[in-house]
This record gives C-alpha cells, sequence and structure tokens, in this order.
C-alpha cells in the first residue's frame, strides 16, 4: 500500500497486522480520487474509520490543506501518525483515537468539512447513522462531498445530500454524495 501521487508519491504506508482494519484496495482508491482529483486543493479532509490514514494522507499528498484522521483503536492511530511523519504530512494532520460518532457531536458548532470519507468495517452497517449525523450536526461544508465505501449494493442516502456517483469494484461499492444547498439559504 501506497501513496499514488502528489508531493508524497510512492510512499509506502503500514497498515495494521491481521483482519482487525481493511484498506482500501489500490484500484478503489485510484478510482475515488480521479473523481475528485480537481476539487482537493485546500480542502479540509474528515477521515472516519481511518485505520491506516491512507485516503487522508493521499488527500494531503494531493494537495488538501488539513486532514482529521479518526480511528477507534489505539494501534491504529499509531500507525497513522507514523505514515503521516513518513510521508513528510504529520503537520497538516489531526489524528484522534475515539469513537466518531461521539466525536461527531462535539464538533457540532466548531468545524466544517469539504470531504468525509466514510469507510467502516463493512459488518457495522454504520454508514447509515453516521450520514444522519454529519448533517444532525452540520458538519458538512456548502458543495461538501461525503465518500462511502462498503458491500452495499444500493446507494445511500440522506436528507439534504444529493447521489453524485454510484460505482461496483469488484465486491466494493462506492457511493459519492454531495451536500446540497437549499433556496433558501
Amino acid at each position: 500500500m501506497r501513496i499514488i501521487t502528489g508531493i508524497a508519491r510512492g510512499t509506502k504506508l503500514r497498515t495494521l497486522e491481521g483482519n482487525e482494519t481493511r484498506p482500501t484496495a489500490e484500484a478503489v482508491k485510484e478510482a475515488i480520487f480521479s473523481m475528485i482529483q480537481f476539487e482537493l486543493e485546500d480542502r479540509r479532509i474528515l477521515d472516519l474509520y481511518s485505520g491506516s490514514g491512507q485516503m487522508g494522507l493521499e488527500a494531503l499528498s494531493r494537495g488538501a490543506a488539513k486532514a482529521t484522521m479518526i480511528d477507534i483503536n489505539p494501534e491504529a492511530t499509531k500507525i497513522i501518525k507514523e505514515n503521516a511523519q513518513k510521508a513528510k504530512l504529520y503537520d497538516k494532520c489531526v489524528v484522534l483515537t475515539t469513537d466518531c460518532r461521539k466525536l461527531m457531536k462535539g464538533l457540532s458548532g466548531k468545524e466544517k468539512y469539504d470531504i468525509i470519507f466514510i469507510d467502516p468495517p463493512y459488518a457495522s452497517k454504520t454508514i447509515p447513522g453516521v450520514l444522519a449525523d454529519l448533517i444532525k450536526y452540520d458538519l458538512i461544508e456548502e458543495n461538501g462531498i461525503v465518500i462511502c465505501e462498503d458491500d452495499s449494493k444500493e446507494p445511500y442516502e440522506a436528507e439534504g445530500l444529493r447521489l453524485r456517483r454510484f460505482a461496483k469494484y469488484g465486491r466494493i461499492y462506492v457511493t459519492v454524495l454531495e451536500k446540497t444547498v437549499s433556496e433558501d439559504e
């Protein structure tokens, strides 16, 4: 696993041993970043269920301004920090060991993000609740993008978000949603 392009191109990244985390396959990561390649410059990233930090670090390598990477597993956040230092991107990172659902409530009114990655363990089926919390706590910037990755054969929906793209890569499905701006705002 490595950073594909940008200022940290080619940096090899560590991941947790075993089956506890499932890094995004390189072909899927490349497809996701192809979808948003012109929307990364100076953006704020939120990488939930970050694992090794590869999605947030890839975004930083490609020009994002800041990445907040969350994982509940302290061993994962230790690896995220190591990967960020190795890629020389640590100064643009906030790495937190916490439950993302609890964190979102605490961020309400304090932070908004331009691009949000949601890639939980597939069996958890937590994406609908996470999407609802992102809306409830107003964490998505106007025209912000939310990218969901899992094994659901149907695209995700949430009030205030419109489906921008739904794609299948082998057994993996990617839903890309965009925050819509209401007429009365």
